[in-house]
């Protein structure tokens, strides 16, 4: 990717994204954030918006990271020298900020992950990596929840695979219908998980425990 430097500040040239659509230069996406200050009536040339659409490109840089990562790469790593481990391994309250992709705003929640490894599991940090890979993009909820579980059961190949997502979406809290304190659930169970209910009730049981234990900190 080109860059250059213009008044001191690195720019981006346009170049090619992964979905193979040309990507548009820093200095037109800053561009166009200065078009939007105007078109919401505010003169972007003020002091305190001057330099608001070069903050904004960079926010969005951190925002949708996500599709600068390859999720499958993130999980190829895995350890096979594991004791012969079998039992479940559960991440939860992993914290979650995506965006909706129907109106650019916040949804902010948590997921909490687990697996029945099959002789490979992989290091815990990478389900969070994960989490994020797929947060860090436009979405809806549905469509996070199950990108995060379908990625994990085509690399791992565990016995099964469960993902719930609670999330609260502000294009829905502080727009539109305007409903405060109002949270979405959703679930995606693949092997034992869909297929043996006491499983399923093993998992959910141990996402809804007590947070009452100390680790330390």
């Amino acid at each position: 990717m080109d860059a250059a430097v213009v008044d001191g500040r690195p720019t981006q040239a346009a170049s090619t994204n992964a979905r193979g659509r040309r990507r548009p230069s820093r200095a037109e996406a800053e561009a166009a954030v200065r078009t939007l200050i105007e078109w919401a009536g505010e003169d972007p040339d003020r002091e305190g918006l001057a330099r608001t659409p070069e903050r904004v490109v960079r926010a969005y840089e951190e925002f949708f990271a996500g599709y600068d990562e390859d999720p499958v790469a993130l999980l190829e790593r895995t350890f096979e020298e594991t004791a012969a481990y079998d039992e479940m391994i559960v991440l939860r309250d992993i914290r979650l900020e995506s965006h909706c992709e129907h109106h650019i705003v916040p949804i902010l929640g948590k997921a909490h992950v687990g697996y029945l490894p099959a002789g490979r599991v992989v290091g815990i940090s990478k389900l969070a990596r994960l989490v994020d890979v797929f947060a860090k993009r436009m979405q809806i909820q549905e469509a996070l929840t199950a990108q995060i579980a379908d990625t994990i059961q085509e690399i791992l190949k565990p016995r099964g695979v469960a993902v719930v997502i609670e999330a609260a979406h502000q294009c829905m809290t502080t727009r539109g219908i305007r409903k405060p304190g109002v949270s979405m659930m959703t679930s995606r169970m693949l092997g034992s998980f869909r297929d043996d209910p006491a499983t399923r009730r093993e998992f959910l049981a141990m996402i809804e425990s007590p947070r009452s234990v100390s680790y330390g900190g």
